[in-house]
């Protein structure tokens, strides 16, 4: 009688095991078989009167944005030594504000889902700015997906966190040589 209760639950437990269900509806395709976390831009441009003190990027048209993205601009601050005798380049979050002697100074910018505009604003006279303020100014624009900025826990002011969290490395930066032009 064992025997037999055995056997039976052996073989529903066979039974059991061997179901298989329909296979799912495939995912949607990312980008080189990868899920596309975002992107990174670089682009440098002057801050000068003949463009109202902006620097305007267009996304291109292959280039998809939606509204619930988030895009984040960073702008290079210096270049620090470090402890192996090298240097790095040290990202700032915008806005950034600068305590000048007739005044302050705020890098900042704004975006749609098809451009971003990078500006100065604050209280001192931009015609008395120095060219290490105004010229040759290197800009790094994260475009994150709106869902992996709200769940992460990674730190959105440190560009390097955030590079990493994306998995992406400098040869992932499109680096924009161009024009910039004004809006």
């Amino acid at each position: 009688m064992k025997t037999i209760k055995g056997l039976i639950l052996f073989s529903i437990l066979c039974f059991f095991v061997a179901c298989e269900g329909p296979v799912g509806p495939p995912g949607e395709p990312g980008q080189d078989g990868e899920t596309l976390l975002g992107s990174i831009i670089e682009i440098e441009g002057d801050f000068t009167p003949a463009n109202n003190y902006n620097i305007y990027y267009a996304f291109p048209s292959n280039f998809e944005i939606y509204d619930g993205d988030v895009v984040l601009v960073y702008i290079l601050w210096e270049t620090a030594q470090t402890n192996s005798g090298g240097t790095t380049d040290v990202w700032r979050l915008l806005p950034q504000t600068v305590a000048l002697n007739d005044g302050v100074l705020q890098y900042n910018y704004d975006f749609t889902t098809a451009d971003v505009k990078i500006f100065l604003e604050g209280t001192t006279d931009f015609n008395n700015l120095l060219p290490a303020e105004t010229d040759n100014q290197i800009f790094r624009i994260a475009v994150l997906p709106a869902a992996f900025a709200k769940s992460t826990s990674v730190d959105l002011s440190d560009f390097n966190a955030v590079m990493k969290s994306m998995n992406l490395n400098l040869n992932n930066i499109d680096k924009v040589n161009q024009t910039l032009s004004v809006k």
